[in-house]
């Protein structure tokens, strides 16, 4: 397995926000873990295996590593070669009591993979609340100028009126799609729960004598613990990997609609119509003093095709598992889904920016406007002409020659 470091990503460290950097930091996986153990010892002992009440109390005082905690799993993962049991070791010297206890019966899906599912409940929920305001953002700015006549585009060439206000709610409502995508995708989530090592819960058999009650109880019992509904009813060792295609499913979609919005507003940039917020001693070129680049927008562009790219790691992993399971999900797993969540929430961030500071500038649209009425006219014309007993086909001929 590998070591725990490659929890870590580039991504984390400067542009996510705080708690979503903090939901897919290294203490946040391994104090997650440490909570399913003890959900699990305190399952077990209410249903009558021989726990003591001193290991689940040692249990409860340890569940966050300290720096010293962290080396010792280091050094035990260099000698184990195996991140779970590294720190089953580590947490058995802070917690010696249930040192013998820790992960009975479980396979170490148990924790790798319900940690998982709670880290990306966790960050659908912090995605939610961001999309949410960045909604609010646009539709102020959709309000605002509603009634603002603006030139319309097709294939980039001048078209029809519309407003500026108008254009703003086709973004809007991609948004609320992905807002829709999103919430359901978090509701959607279920527990992998306690299945053991090819989810026939064999093990959990073997310690409650045959007792086939017992265990689902216990499956019950820790999924409530752990803050989730309901547990999916069949799982391998692993939860199926088509719920990691659902879950970055929609922030991929999210990331489309994201590279959109942010690719109308550097054209708009280009056209000197809308701006994104450009600060006072902002630099927009080193050699060329007069620029100002649309930064924010190109690096929403940037990180959105990174993001729709993502959702492919999960198609292809999902459809490679052999059996029950296969290792070549780990790896490439511990990177995809972190950051997918990590780039949904810094797209999200940068968006919020540029939405609320969005700066319309009404003479050069104006200015546009009028070079095109000319043209824009003849649409009606060949309106009133077909009212007045005339042949469209023939009106549309005259006009564009």
């Amino acid at each position: 397995m590998e070591n725990f470091e490659t929890y870590q990503t580039p991504l984390s460290s400067r542009y996510a926000s705080k708690e979503m950097a903090q939901l897919f930091s290294p203490a946040r996986r391994f104090s997650t873990w440490r909570q399913l153990w003890l959900n699990l010892a305190v399952a077990e002992k209410q249903l009558g295996l021989n726990i003591s009440d001193e290991a689940v109390e040692q249990m409860k005082a340890n569940l966050n590593l300290d720096a010293k905690q962290f080396e010792i799993a280091a050094e035990e993962e260099k000698k184990r070669r195996h991140d779970v049991m590294a720190h089953v070791h580590t947490f058995g010297q802070v917690a010696p009591a249930a040192a013998g206890i820790i992960h009975l019966g479980a396979t170490s899906c148990y924790v790798t993979d319900n940690a998982d599912l709670i880290f990306m409940r966790e960050g659908l929920t912090l995605l939610i609340r961001k999309l949410a305001v960045v909604i609010d953002r646009f539709s102020s700015f959709a309000a605002q100028y509603r009634d603002l006549p603006t030139l319309g585009f097709t294939h980039f060439q001048p078209a029809q009126v519309t407003t500026v206000g108008k254009r703003a709610t086709l973004w809007i409502q991609e948004l609320l799609w992905d807002l829709r995508n999103l919430q359901r995708a978090r509701s959607d989530l279920g527990f992998r729960g306690v299945k053991g090592t090819t989810g026939t819960q064999a093990s959990f058999l073997a310690l409650f004598d045959g007792d086939h009650e017992k265990v689902e109880e216990l499956d019950r019992l820790v999924t409530s613990l752990s803050g989730f509904s309901y547990a999916y009813p069949v799982t391998s060792q692993t939860y199926s990997r088509k719920i990691d295609i659902d879950t970055l499913s929609p922030l991929s979609s999210f990331g489309a609609t994201a590279h959109k919005i942010a690719t109308d507003l550097r054209l708009l940039a280009n056209l000197k119509e809308v701006e994104e917020p450009f600060e006072s001693t902002q630099i927009g070129s080193s050699a060329m003093a007069y620029k100002r680049n649309p930064m924010r927008s190109e690096r929403i562009c940037s990180l959105a095709r990174h993001l729709m790219t993502l959702q492919q790691n999960a198609l292809m992993t999902a459809s490679i598992q052999w059996f029950e399971r296969t290792l070549d999900d780990s790896a490439n797993r511990r990177i995809t889904i972190p950051e997918a969540f990590l780039t949904a929430d810094i797209v999200l961030t940068t968006l919020q920016n540029v939405s609320e500071g969005l700066v319309v500038y009404p003479k050069v649209i104006a200015r546009r406007l009028s070079q095109e009425l000319p043209f824009m006219a003849t649409e009606n014309l060949i309106m009133a002409i077909v009212k007045n007993g005339g042949d469209r086909q023939e009106a549309h001929e005259k006009i564009r020659y």
